[in-house]
Parts: structure tokens; sequence; C-alpha cells
């Protein structure tokens, strides 16, 4: 069990899924965690249905606000005098064919799941410089890795979000300061279920393309999480099959993309 007792978490998109999973681990090894979420009464269930040496406190939070981000990292630090995890993982998902998406749509995804990591990222960045110290996990997702077709507007943010936490990374070392994308495959959360556009399946979608008849479970990735912290890790993807697929990427990238535009394909075929 790695211990994290006395460390100071923020978790933003706590309410559910990976944040929920995020806040149970880390108050499991002892984290005092700032449990946060745009739907306060989420947040509030996660951190009263969490238990452990540490503790969670639940507190809205609008990522897309800037101030309100900033505001969030300031209390945690009149707290405590410090803050050594940021966990930016809000995000929301649009999956279907892009030319339905409207320019609202592309604007709330850019909002959330970009401006929401960079408002996290200047909020808490300066001040991690300025203690030495500190770690910055941004949450990914395979599909910011790979060619990833009717999620087009998704993969571009979290494409944005790898690039910035791999750019990051390189010049916070000489601070002190930790920095981790986090890209798993489709994980078992309720996003597998929202933000269909058109005759979109998320679920069927996203578990077709891992071959697998349910997400990863969510708990499992936050254990995952804490080790790749706790060895400094630039990337973390899993499970094997979405690792084998960035290697993939990597290595043959013209055959990633015909893979994925047959897949396409296939999945656009009457049934």
């Amino acid at each position: 069990m790695i211990e994290l007792n006395g460390k100071q978490a923020i978790v933003t998109g706590a309410g559910s899924g990976i944040g929920a999973a995020l806040t149970r681990a880390l108050v499991a090894a002892g984290a005092e965690v700032a449990c946060t979420d745009i739907d306060a009464e989420a947040a509030l269930r996660t951190a009263v249905d969490t238990s452990g040496p540490g503790t969670a406190r639940a507190a809205r939070l609008d990522v897309t606000d800037a101030g309100a981000v900033q505001a969030a990292v300031d209390d945690v630090v009149a707290r405590s005098g410090r803050l050594d995890l940021m966990f930016n993982n809000a995000g929301i998902v649009w999956g279907g064919d892009t030319e339905l998406l409207t320019l609202d749509q592309w604007n709330a995804i850019i909002d959330v799941n970009i401006r929401g990591v960079v408002h996290g990222v200047a909020a808490a960045y300066p001040l991690m410089i300025r203690q030495g110290y500190g770690h910055i996990i941004n949450t990914a997702s395979m599909a910011g890795l790979v060619p990833a077709g009717r999620l087009t507007s998704y993969a571009m943010t979290k494409h944005a979000v790898v690039g910035l936490s791999l750019a990051l990374r390189t010049e916070a070392a000489i601070h002190g300061v930790g920095v981790l994308a986090l890209c798993p495959g489709a994980v078992e959360t309720p996003i597998l279920d929202k933000g269909a556009v058109g005759d979109f399946e998320g679920r069927s979608f996203f578990l077709t393309g891992q071959r697998s008849k349910t997400g990863y479970d969510p708990d499992r990735l936050a254990s995952d999480v804490l080790r790749a912290i706790e060895r400094n890790q630039p990337i973390l993807v899993v499970p094997k099959l979405a690792y084998a697929g960035w290697l993939t990427v990597r290595l043959a990238p013209n055959l990633m993309q015909r893979m994925s535009s047959r897949m396409i394909a296939r999945r656009r075929q009457p049934q």
C-alpha cells in the first residue's frame, strides 16, 4: 500500500467514475482530499462514502471558471500550507459523426477538457514551483494517443492534454514537480453512457474497440495511478490492450489509421 499520510490533494470531477475512485484510493492511502465536482451533491456523496486514514472534503467546482479553480487551490493552501497533488480529472465526451456536432458542443468540450486542465495547471503549478515539490496528474485518454474517429472532438482535447502534460513535465522536473498523463482505455464509468450525438452508442463503441464486455475497473485504475505517481512515470496507459494499441501507433502509424478506418466503416454498416 502506498502511503500518502498528510498529503494534500485536489481531485476535479470527483463526483463519479475515475475521480471518485481516485478520491477513494487517496483517502485509503492517508491523503487529505478536496473532492470537487460541478455537481455538489455528487461530490458530497463521494466524500461521505469514502473512508480511511485520510479524509475527503466535498466542494462544488466548475473547472471552466479559472477564478474558482484558483480559489480551490488557495483554500487548500490556506488550510494546510501546501498542495502536493493536483488531479485535473474533470471531463466530458461527445461521440458520433463529426458533421453532427454543433459549435456549442465543440466549445463545451474545449472549455471543460482543455481549459479546465489549463486552469488547474495555472493555479497549481506556480505554487508547486515555490514549494519545490508537487505532482500534477492530468486525465487524458487512450483517445489522446490513437486516431479515434466518431470521437473527434474528444480525441482532439485529449491529444491536447497529453501534449500539455509531456511538454510541461520537461520543464517541471528542474523544479522538483512531477507531471503524469493518464491515458486509459475504456473505463467502467458513467461517461460510457453519455454524450451521444445522432445514433452513437457509446458503451458499445468503446467496449468493442477494447474487445471487452466491461470497462476497466476504476478502482484498479486509481491504484495504477498512485503507483505511477510513486515511480514518477510520464504517462500511464492501461489496460494491456490499450498499451498494445499505443505501441502500434508509434511503430506503425499508417497501419493503425487503416485499422481505425475499417472499424468505423464496419460500425456504420446496417446490422
